[in-house]
């Protein structure tokens, strides 16, 4: 009989191998603030993904009301918190970039929105009061003890917590690198893991697959490219190891047209929801 996977500490070891492939770089760069020259094409991406309706936002949008007070963790740019703010009486944007927070106040500005109060810091650790709602939204990956973030939401949810997470394809390319190189398929912290954690913890939570479908398939100028980015991915700046390995896989798996290698799409949202028992 095989073992039954831990998956709090798979999840908390793939958080670690994307940890040191962040520090890799030098001690200068990890002082600045990750997002400093990233935050408006952030902001600009998401406006483009979100000019087609999914079911995730009219999910959530339908379960507000006008005298909810909502918790956005990992708020970002915005999105979410600007998408939401005009349906509830409040809501408490928490984010730990300064670029980011700079970005969202622009944002919130121009649209008009005053009924927000920002909270520069990183989750679980800031302060809050109890909201009706919770949300988070691709915002847990880099969190290494996943129970705690999540009871800490219970903890300020006296509603619905909502959990947006990325559910790769089990045959998705960097799937197939994850089982050669790690033995099994779960190539970052994810869908399958998080979902496994909560019925550890004893929470039988909803979920509901956006239904977008797959993500768009990304693009590499070049072979040498498209395998930084899969290092980078799985954490392996560091080392040329697999570099033949890769090479050969993504040469069977991305396809080369109008010069550029398009990547097969691997991914869609998962939302998955839950009422807190207190």
């Amino acid at each position: 009989m095989e073992k039954i996977t831990d998956w709090k500490a798979l999840w908390r070891e793939l958080v670690d191998i994307k940890a040191r492939s962040r520090n890799s770089v030098s001690n200068e760069e990890q002082d600045v603030d990750a997002w400093c020259k990233k935050a408006r094409d952030f902001k600009e991406g998401v406006k483009r993904r979100w000019k087609k309706p999914d079911s995730s936002r009219d999910f959530i949008l339908s379960k507000m009301n006008p005298d909810a007070t909502v918790l956005d963790i990992g708020a970002g740019t915005g999105a979410w918190t600007g998408l939401i703010a005009p349906h509830v009486r409040r809501v408490t944007a928490v984010e730990p970039s300064p670029s980011m927070i700079r970005v969202m106040r622009e944002s919130l500005d121009e649209e008009g929105i005053t009924n927000v109060d920002i909270i520069q810091g990183g989750w679980p650790d800031v302060a809050v009061d109890a909201h009706d709602f919770s949300l988070c939204s691709h915002a847990m990956y880099g969190y290494p003890d996943l129970p705690v973030f999540i009871r800490r939401m219970v903890a300020c949810t006296r509603d619905i917590c909502f959990l947006l997470l990325r559910a790769p394809l089990p045959n998705g390319i960097r799937s197939e690198a994850a089982q050669h190189i790690w033995g099994q398929p779960l190539d970052s912290p994810n869908f399958t893991i998080a979902y496994n954690i909560l019925l550890q913890m004893g929470i039988y939570a909803h979920v509901q697959m956006e239904n977008t479908g797959l993500w768009k398939s990304r693009t590499s100028s070049t072979l040498e490219e498209a395998l930084h980015s899969m290092k980078r991915f799985l954490g392996l700046n560091a080392t040329a190891e697999h570099d033949g390995y890769l090479l050969k896989l993504l040469q069977r798996r991305l396809t080369l047209k109008n010069g550029r290698y398009i990547w097969p799409p691997e991914v869609r949202s998962a939302l998955i929801y839950w009422h807190p028992e207190k």
